[in-house]
């Protein structure tokens, strides 16, 4: 059994940016990100499906939205830039996070198409794992609606490992919502970092921008389940 007797449950997400070398990820603000924000997500509005919220029709309404958000501590919000374009293109939170439990997860995500299978989208979530786990979290977590197969193959690329589904777990926009469950845990981080450092590096890119290394690839001796759909 495990000894926690010395373990200190972390802190909370306060005001950190979280920088990389192609993402920076700065905590949410009504005035300096919901316009660049709405004008990145402007008529996509397939990337709202399978959230609780939205597609927001007017940046005045997604100013309202993330003014309120921002407000909150839980969920965390974050911005995510691509540095490499200088724009605004998604956003991310931690939430249901449990400093005393030593448990966060990741959710929320909304990436606009530019910002979609980016290097700069990897590495934002990769940061936040990193933060989490530099702080002393034990569990990480990401939660999707099951029949939303490309979250479950974002979390099972990220090194994250099934769980399960939770039937019947919520009514999400007048339909019923069975929940797919993904984790990784301290245990993994170390082997997940080398991976995530692996893919990240310039070198891992050709020429004209193509993997040599997949991050799936990269993280599957990690995981501990594979999810049975994928």
């Amino acid at each position: 059994m495990q000894d926690l007797s010395h373990w200190q449950a972390p802190p909370a997400p306060g005001s950190d940016i979280l920088e990389g070398r192609y993402a920076r990820l700065e905590p949410l603000a009504a005035e300096a990100h919901a316009a660049l924000l709405f004008r990145a997500f402007e008529g996509h509005d397939a990337v709202w499906e399978f959230l609780p919220y939205g597609p927001f029709h007017s940046a005045a309404a997604y100013h309202r939205w993330v003014k309120e958000m921002a407000a909150q501590r839980d969920p965390h919000f974050f911005a995510i830039k691509d540095v490499t374009t200088g724009q605004y293109g998604g956003v991310a939170s931690y939430l249901r996070i449990y400093p005393e439990r030593g448990s966060i997860e990741l959710g929320h995500i909304n990436l606009s198409p530019t910002l979609q299978r980016t290097r700069a989208a990897t590495e934002a979530f990769y940061l936040m794992m990193k933060w989490a786990f530099s702080q002393g979290y034990r569990r990480f977590e990401w939660k999707c609606d099951a029949g939303n197969l490309g979250s479950r193959r974002a979390a099972q690329r990220l090194g994250l490992s099934y769980e399960g589904v939770f039937r019947q777990h919520m009514v999400v926009k007048g339909r019923n919502r069975d929940t797919a469950w993904f984790a990784a845990t301290d245990q993994d981080w170390p082997a997940l970092r080398e991976a995530f450092q692996v893919w990240l590096n310039p070198v891992n890119f050709d020429a004209q921008g193509q993997q040599k290394e997949a991050l799936a690839d990269l993280t599957r001796l990690v995981r501990v389940a594979s999810d049975p759909l994928l």
